[in-house]
Order: structure tokens, then sequence, then C-alpha cells
């Protein structure tokens, strides 16, 4: 391993992107980078495995002749560069050809989740103003009711199912299209994705994603994930998410690594199953599949210890406990990886560095990037002092982020971006995740960081998931409200709530503890994981 701070001083922009991209600053296109560079026969660039069980594998040449087809399709559409490209697909082969067939033409790709509804698929395509949207069968009849829909792509059922008149059938015109097609060549600031933010506080941004953040991805990949060519590697997010379409299409396929597909939901026996058959060896995914795992006990001990040789978390931060589990019970270290949609990951513990892990830390920014901890002010604040995490952009030459489409200087301060979410630096030089800026408690005079109290809730063996909110009071500003999801074992009774709200006194501190303890089925998410604490503010 490396040192984090000589690798961290000796970041060159120039040199980086030398090294790592076929094409250059001024003409590339993310097709090349992501498939056609790395087309040597029999090179696989895909695993995908079914609920069902069924098998496939894709190589990069395969994947480089259908990307062609699909561009040449896209053109005859009268698609062009700069123009969007939606996919309503789930994790199939189909979705890999859509957003490679879009990257060649140079046209912008943009996912939708195929857990949407109407409302949001709507929105997005309104805002991107997409030009054709592919679906399948299953989420063709999503789109019926929108106001405007682009031409529609559909991929056919076995027998043809799915197809409504009007659209055209992937794979029929596929077949018909030329299996070669120049790529597009384009600049680095010209964008290749058309993203939007998880809508956790308000209605999703757009966010585009130029093409030289593709530097900042395989950074991200090399040195945080640390994936390296003998891996096997499964990212577990969605590819209708930034860390999926970012870390588990993008990232490794530009380093032309295989990626794998699981097309079903998440559940404890299939991700055993997959990371057995496939033998992975490096894991990402987010706390809630982690804290799954860590619940399903000696089953997922029997079937994984040994087998992972590093575990990434990103959507939100691990608690101590799921941590202390994986190093205890699968003998693998798993690392806090922090980042944000319009940033791609910036803050992580590090696979390939080495540095001081602090838990509970998202610790160090990834090399080319400088993140710093300021006031409302703009001003850099010292350590142990919380403010706003910020990206200092003229000394961060892997920042990517142009800004908001409806408001470029939103989300800026002078050379600051700023994130909205609340942090502090530590004396060692890490950065520890406090909230976000509008979910950090106050009460009795002093400022509690949600995630603390989650972390301690979290230890408890009767707790699998905590939320916890601010429940406005007129002698304390606000109380601790915690909502807890139980494991299958154990009931909900005041006696439990007694016994959550002295383990945090205990482990935390006396002003800290949930003076409120609800037990829920579930906690309210959004469709990429992260915990909606507005709605629990809402509902306390």
């Amino acid at each position: 391993m490396r040192d984090y701070q000589q690798a961290a001083d000796g970041f060159d922009y120039q040199t980086f992107a030398d090294a790592n991209l076929a094409g250059s600053l001024h003409s590339l296109n993310a097709c090349v980078e992501c498939c056609d560079r790395h087309a040597l026969p029999g090179r696989i660039a895909l695993f995908w495995e079914g609920e069902s069980g069924a098998r496939e594998r894709y190589t990069f040449d395969e994947l480089q002749r259908w990307s062609a087809r699909f561009a040449d399709f896209l053109h005859g559409q009268g698609v062009r560069a700069g123009d969007c490209v939606s996919g309503l697909l789930p994790r199939r082969v189909e979705l890999l050809i859509t957003i490679l067939g879009t990257w060649r033409l140079g046209a912008v790709y943009q996912p939708l989740f195929t857990a949407f509804g109407p409302k949001a698929i709507g929105h997005r395509l309104d805002i991107a103003g997409s030009k054709v949207v592919v679906t399948d069968g299953a989420n063709r009849a999503k789109l019926d009711g929108l106001d405007t829909v682009p031409a529609v792509l559909t991929v056919a059922g076995p027998k043809g199912e799915g197809v409504r008149r009007g659209d055209f059938s992937f794979w029929a015109e596929l077949e018909q299209a030329a299996d070669t097609f120049e790529p597009v060549m384009r600049g680095a600031e010209d964008p290749f994705l058309m993203m939007f933010t998880s809508g956790t506080t308000g209605l999703p941004k757009a966010v585009p994603v130029p093409l030289k953040a593709i530097l900042a991805f395989k950074g991200y990949m090399t040195e945080a994930v640390g994936l390296r060519r003998q891996d096997a590697f499964w990212n577990l997010a969605d590819p209708g998410w930034a860390y999926g379409l970012y870390y588990a299409v993008t990232g490794p396929l530009s380093l032309g690594c295989p990626t794998t597909f699981y097309d079903g939901p998440f559940t404890v026996e299939s991700t055993c199953r997959v990371v057995e058959r496939y033998r992975i060896t490096n894991l990402a995914g987010s706390p809630t599949a982690f804290r799954l795992l860590m619940a399903g006990g000696e089953r997922v001990e029997n079937a994984l210890k040994g087998r992972l040789r590093a575990v990434s978390s990103a959507g939100e931060p691990l608690t101590p406990e799921v941590i202390r589990w994986f190093d205890r019970a699968l003998g693998v270290t798993i690392h806090d990886h922090y980042g944000q949609t319009e940033l791609g990951m910036v803050l992580c513990n590090h696979h390939e560095l080495e540095h001081p892990v602090r838990i509970g830390a998202a610790d160090y920014a990834v090399p080319g990037h400088r993140v710093v901890v300021v006031d409302e002010q703009g001003q850099e604040l010292p350590a142990e002092t919380p403010g706003i995490l910020a990206v200092d952009c003229p000394r961060s030459p892997l920042f990517w982020f142009p800004g908001y489409p409806a408001a470029p200087q939103k989300a800026f301060q002078g050379d600051y971006y700023l994130s909205g979410d609340t942090v502090e630096l530590n004396t060692d030089g890490s950065i520890s995740f406090v909230g976000r800026s509008d979910d950090v408690i106050t009460t009795s005079g002093y400022r509690v960081g949600p995630f603390d109290v989650e972390s301690a809730l979290i230890e408890h063996p009767s707790v699998v998931e905590a939320a916890v909110v601010g429940k406005p009071d007129p002698e304390r500003t606000e109380l601790v409200k915690a909502f807890v999801v139980l494991g299958e074992r154990f009931s909900a009774s005041e006696e439990l709530a007694r016994e959550l709200q002295q383990h945090v006194r205990e482990r935390l501190s006396a002003h800290a503890y949930p003076r409120e303890v609800a037990f829920v089925e579930a906690l309210p998410k959004t469709p990429s994981g992260k915990i909606q604490r507005f709605i629990l503010r809402q509902q306390g």
C-alpha cells in the first residue's frame, strides 16, 4: 500500500489524465473509455444472473458491436451528440447496451430507476428533454398517461410481450442496424450523463456529469475501492442511481474490469449465493444492505467468511457495530465512503492507501480533491468545530460538478462547493460526518448529530435499523426522538424502550439519549436507500 499523504501531495492532473484516458481531455468518448479500448477477444465485461438462477456472460467486444448497432438506431431516429436518451430498465445486458450505445453517439444517458412511478419518470423526462426512452415490458405501462412521451424502444418478452403499437422493438431494431458506428468524440466538459438528485428534501434537481468525471471515478475505484485486475467485483447498487451508475458501470468498465449484475431484489440468500458462485472478492453497497447481512448472523458468516478481500460502503454513514462485525465475523475490512450525486465519492477510508482509520469517520479526500470544513460565511474552520463539508474547487482538479442547469451558482460560495452536510475536522486530519445540516438536533443548548445516536442504538442486539430526529419542544428547543426497527426475535415494549434509552446514555451522553422511542416496521427511504428524516420529523 502506498502512503496516503504522498499520493495526495504528488497528484498531478495532466499526468493522471494521460495515464488513464485512451483519448485526451480535448477529444474523448465514454464508450471508447469503457468498452472499445478493452475489446480484446474473450475479455469479459459482464457477469449476469437472474432471480431464477439463469446466468450469462458478455465480453467487451460483444458489447462493442451491440453498442454500435444501438448508436446506429439512435442516429436513424434523429438523435445527435448532446441529446438525452433515458433508460427505464432492470439490471440486464440491454441496460449496458443502451448506456454504451448512447455514449458512442456522443449523446447523454439519463437513468430512470425501475421502482419510479409515472410522476417521477415524467419529471425527469421533461427536464432532460429526452429524445428516446428505452424500457421493457414490465415497466412500459409506467409511461402511460404522461403528458409527453419521447420515442419508445421496448425490450420485448419471450413472445413479443410488452411492445405497444407505435413502439420500436429493441432486438428487432438492433438486428437490422449496422454493426459499426464511429464513436463521436467530445470535449472533457461535455456531459455524458444526466443525473438527478435523490430528492430527500425537495424536487430532484438535474445534475449534468461531464466526461472528465470518468477520471474522478477511476481515482475512487483504484484508491478507495481498491479494485485490482484480479478481483471479482460486485457493486450491489442499482444503476438507476448515482452510486450504481458511476461505480457499478462506468468505474469498473473504464478500468477494463468485469462488473456483476444480479437482476432481482436484495436478499441475504441471493447475496451469499452470488458472492460464492462468482467468487466475489471486492464488494460495494449501502449500509442498509450490510446491516441486513449482519442481521443474517451465522448463516452469513458460514457462507462468506474469508471470501471477501475488500468491502466498501456508501449512501449513509456506517455504524461502528457493522464495521466491527465485518472484521470479526467475516474477516474483512469494510470502509466507509462519502459522496453525493454532484460529487461522486470524495471522502473515503482508502483500501489501497495507508492512513489512520478512525471508526465513524469518513476520513480523507480522494487524491485530486481538497475537502475542508467551512462556516456559513465560507471561512475554513479549525479542528473540532462543526461546520459544512466543502470542496475547495481551485485546488481540486478532479472536482467536476458544473452546477445545476437551472441555478448554476446555487451550491457554490466563492471558491467552495457547499455540500449541505455537517461534518467536523479531527486533529489527525480526518473528517467525521455529523449529519445533513437540517438533520442536526439542537437540544438544551447542545448540538446532537443523529448519526452518533443511531450508531449507539444499532449496537444494541435488538436493533436492526434506527433513525433519529429532533422533535420541537418548548423547554429544550428540540428533544431527541428515535425510530427503531427491531430484529425478528424482539417485540416492542416500554421496558425495551427504557433499555434502549439507558443504553444510549451509557454509550454516548446524558443529553443525547432519545427521550422518545417509537418502534416501527420500516424507515421511510428514498428509492436509493437513504433515510428520509424529514418525513420522520413530520411524524414526530
